[in-house]
């Protein structure tokens, strides 16, 4: 080969590498000797951290402690790393702010509700990964939401509670604007794997992230409403006009941090109930259950198809 040849596809390869790589948007870090992370009880001073997690590809994130342990349980016994009932210990033990448990390449680690939790957790979380110099990473949020029941939806791209696809974060007094767009080869992968698990309706598109749970979702049983049913009708029909598939309270800081650290994500729910009918979720206890299982398999059976073991 062509000394030249040689060089460019050298260049090719470091930029490959550069690109599948975890990048850090702080360069006061690299001025630190230690860097703690105060919320997983983790920190570089006393933990070896491309020892235990320099072998992780695939990190799942969903907002109940219990709801990530069962995962790492379920991906474990899928993966065949693991046995029914077998014992995963919360890594994060140290604190009860955040939860964390692992087995093989997979990650799985609770984020509370809310942007302001999930940011917290995702600063933490993506300085994690780079300090155990992890490459190649997917990273899934895998939640619940409403709109349509019992469907599950991958995100398009995250847009707020105007429908616009952006997130603002407001940095020393002046508003940011950061994009919110999500991996479409990868949501198109998600989606070709709920076709062949044939299970449950799943789609694409685009998921609404406010800033709470009552006002900020058009519902009519908080503590405060000063609108009236027709009003919020009309709201949730504007959303799904505009191509609004289900709400929750995650995506956009998730999607924004996600971009900016340059690494592949997506975000899969499952609906809960139907907004348009009401605002309670009066489901029994095992249809709920079973609801929330499915972006669980879904996501289960994306990673065991990346690792050939399908």
């Amino acid at each position: 080969m062509a000394p030249g040849v040689s060089n460019e596809k050298k260049r090719e390869d470091e930029q490959s590498s550069r690109e599948n790589s975890i990048h850090l948007c702080n360069p006061h870090l690299e001025k630190m000797k230690e860097d703690i992370l105060y919320h997983f009880a983790l920190g570089t001073g006393t933990h070896d951290f491309p020892a235990l997690f320099g072998d992780v590809k695939f990190v799942c994130v969903g907002g109940s402690p219990s709801r990530m342990k069962a995962f790492i349980a379920y991906i474990a016994e899928e993966l065949g790393l693991g046995s029914s009932g077998g014992d995963y210990p919360n890594i994060c033990a140290g604190t009860d702010r955040y939860a964390m448990y692992k087995v093989g390449p997979v990650l799985s680690v609770s984020h509370g509700m809310g942007i302001p939790s999930i940011s917290i957790m995702l600063h933490e979380l993506i300085k994690l990964l780079y300090h155990a110099k992890c490459s190649n990473i997917t990273i899934i949020r895998i939640g619940t939401s409403g709109l349509e029941p019992g469907s599950v939806v991958i995100t398009r791209q995250s847009v707020d509670a105007t429908f616009k696809p952006q997130f603002e974060q407001v940095v020393l007094g002046k508003t940011i604007i950061r994009s919110t767009n999500l991996d479409e080869e990868l949501a198109k992968e998600l989606l070709q794997c709920s076709k062949e698990i044939n299970q449950f309706n799943t789609v694409i598109g685009n998921t609404m992230c406010t800033l709470d749970f009552y006002e900020g979702q058009g519902r009519l049983d908080g503590a405060i409403c000063l609108y009236n049913e027709e009003e919020k009708l009309q709201y949730l029909k504007e959303a799904y006009d505009s191509g609004v598939r289900n709400i929750e309270m995650e995506s956009s800081v998730f999607a924004a941090m996600c971009n900016l650290s340059g690494v592949r994500a997506a975000v899969v729910c499952v609906t809960l109930l139907n907004r348009l009918e009401g605002d309670q979720i009066s489901s029994s206890h095992d249809i709920l259950v079973e609801y929330q299982q499915r972006p669980q398999k879904l996501v289960g059976y994306f990673i065991k198809k990346s690792l050939g073991k399908v």
